[in-house]
């Protein structure tokens, strides 16, 4: 028999794939999987795959994406599925040929009739006599994707070309993966993979997968286990925090690693409290979740983890400044200096600059320039050029963020041959003649950056490509976070059915009047259980409050802006 398992990226169908196979063979099938531990099993397919991921390669089409693709699915059914299924052994994929049509199709845009026949070709004939289709809420994965990043250490991994597309590329993915579903009921299973422990999907997929394999009936196509019951009566502004807890509670059952993360950057007393409920069995989670935090309780938790947690201690420091943030970083930085000096960012201090003389001394050059963004005068251009002569260029492409002058715009072009990304990463919030070049050649290639650079500029160029881009992804969204703006309102508005979460996200930092409060509640009524929307609704009224009734803020909005970046993956 021949099991396949699709969905989107963060769905959980590698684990649950995985968790599969091992309760087959205890009950005394003979399994092979093609992707045995998340690692493609056929050499050649491994080196395929490398090449499709790799977000240098912008000029790559989707055609040509597509058919790559299409000889790495080629590859695994020739060395390792055809192979099991001749030898009488259950075979289970995690992604076939279905993937290379809803990733191409759905969410490249290319005909599927066109991508129908190439993928018979590749298929030999063989197709999946059941396919798993692991589906889930898109916000969700991809705060399940960013956990998985930080908790294994990947959090500065680059974007893989499918991320450059934009969060809305998985949307219409999964959009066509559910089509895909509907065209063929019998072959296809939905087990959906939102807000129930991981346990009680395994057992379901397993009665189901056995059910097919003893030749019996399953009665339905879609599983749906039984959510946590909502609360009776609408969601509002007045009960959200009282909503979101619930919700937060019921994660913290099966995801408890997940409710900590996502308390991170929330502000007021009940965030607080759960991070306090959170810090011994995730002190570094905890500790991340910090950033963008100034307020007393945020400080005396940053005293407490500094030992346990202190890279993560640290990154929270980003955007940070005066002499309390200063002194934590001196003591950081014997063991966490890569942290201490990339959090320099903004801050030409004296202090800054001993702490950059500290690292330059200790051959630290590249985290150096990754925390001299934002910062001007001789001695910065000293440390460029360094970079320059050390061949850093990404790291040097950093250092020029926040940066409007000539001479940086002249070092921007030099950089381009290098790494166009890392360069437009540099330009976030610039209006610059080599911003806005760069965003109009690359707005087709790496359309998540692009839109994100556009972050607080409100020019008629930034308006023209945030409306392009927003029927495709909610990178647009992002980019008016915090703006009181007509257009900024009006793009709310728009697609706050499309982008729901991010629509409230980019509230973040306004204060609650009537728009921002009207706004909210339409989400809600529409989105009553959906943990993201909960999420992100609560930390915009949690901030609203906190800013209200703070004297100053020492914080600065560019941290504010990177926080929330991070949040939302």
């Amino acid at each position: 028999m021949f099991i396949d398992f699709e969905g989107i990226d963060g769905s959980g169908k590698t684990t649950l794939s995985n968790l599969l196979a091992a309760r087959l063979k205890k009950l005394g099938y003979r399994v092979a999987h093609a992707r045995e531990g998340g690692e493609l099993q056929a050499p050649a397919a491994r080196r395929v795959r490398e090449l499709t991921r790799d977000s240098r390669l912008l000029e790559m089409s989707p055609r040509t994406e597509f058919f790559l693709n299409l000889a790495r699915d080629a590859q695994q059914l020739e060395e390792v599925i055809s192979p099991a299924l001749r030898r009488g052994e259950v075979c289970i994929t995690d992604r076939y040929l279905y993937s290379q049509l809803a990733l191409s199709g759905g969410g490249r845009g290319l005909p599927m009739a066109e991508l129908m026949p190439a993928c018979e070709l590749a298929s030999q004939g063989l197709w999946p006599d059941l396919v798993i289709l692991v589906d889930v809420d898109p916000d969700l994965a991809r705060w399940r994707k960013r956990l998985g990043k930080v908790q294994s250490a990947r959090v500065s991994d680059g974007d893989s070309r499918k991320g450059l597309a934009g969060a809305g590329l998985a949307v219409r993915v999964r959009e066509s993966f559910l089509d895909l579903a509907r065209k063929d009921p019998q072959r296809w299973l939905i087990l959906e993979n939102n807000d129930v422990p991981l346990r009680v999907l395994e057992q379901r997929l397993v009665d189901a997968v056995v059910a097919r394999l003893e030749g019996r009936e399953m009665p339905v196509q879609r599983i749906v286990p039984a959510p946590a019951a909502l609360p009776p009566g609408p969601t509002t502004v007045e009960n959200l925090e009282e909503r979101f807890l619930h919700a937060l509670d019921s994660v913290e059952v099966r995801e408890p690693a997940l409710a900590a993360w996502m308390v991170g950057g929330m502000p007021g007393l009940p965030a607080h409290q759960r991070r306090l409920a959170y810090t011994e069995r995730f002190p570094t989670l905890t500790a991340r979740g910090l950033g963008g935090l100034d307020d007393e309780p945020a400080w005396t938790l940053r005293e407490v983890l500094a030992s346990a947690a202190p890279a993560e201690v640290a990154s929270s420091l980003g955007g940070l400044t005066g002499a309390r943030a200063l002194m934590l970083r001196e003591r950081l930085y014997a063991q966490a200096p890569t942290e201490v000096l990339s959090g320099l960012k903004r801050d030409s201090s004296p202090q800054a600059w001993a702490l950059r003389e500290r690292g330059m001394k200790d051959g630290r050059l590249a985290d150096v320039l990754s925390g001299l963004s934002g910062v001007d005068g001789d001695e910065s251009w000293v440390v460029r050029e360094a970079g320059m002569q050390r061949k850093l260029y990404a790291e040097v492409a950093r250092s020029l963020g926040g940066l409007t002058t000539a001479r940086a715009d002249a070092l921007r072009e030099v950089l381009l041959p290098h790494d166009r990304l890392a360069v437009l990463r540099s330009t976030h919030g610039l209006d610059t003649p080599v911003a806005r070049g760069l965003r109009e050649a690359l707005a087709d290639k790496a359309l998540k950056l692009v839109l994100r650079s556009l972050t607080g500029l409100t020019t008629d160029e930034a308006w023209a490509l945030r409306e392009r881009g927003a029927p495709l992804t909610k990178e647009a969204l992002d980019s008016v976070d915090g703006l009181d703006d007509p257009r900024a309102w009006k793009l709310r508005v728009t697609y706050a059915n499309r982008w729901p979460s991010t629509v409230l996200s980019s509230l973040k930092g306004l204060p609650l009047g009537p728009h921002a409060r009207a706004l909210i509640d339409r989400v809600l009524e529409a989105n009553p259980g959906r943990l993201p929307v909960l999420r992100n609704a609560y930390a915009v009224i949690a901030t609203a409050r906190t800013l209200a009734t703070a004297p100053t803020r020492t914080t600065r909005p560019e941290a504010d802006i990177s926080v929330r970046a991070e949040a939302q993956g």
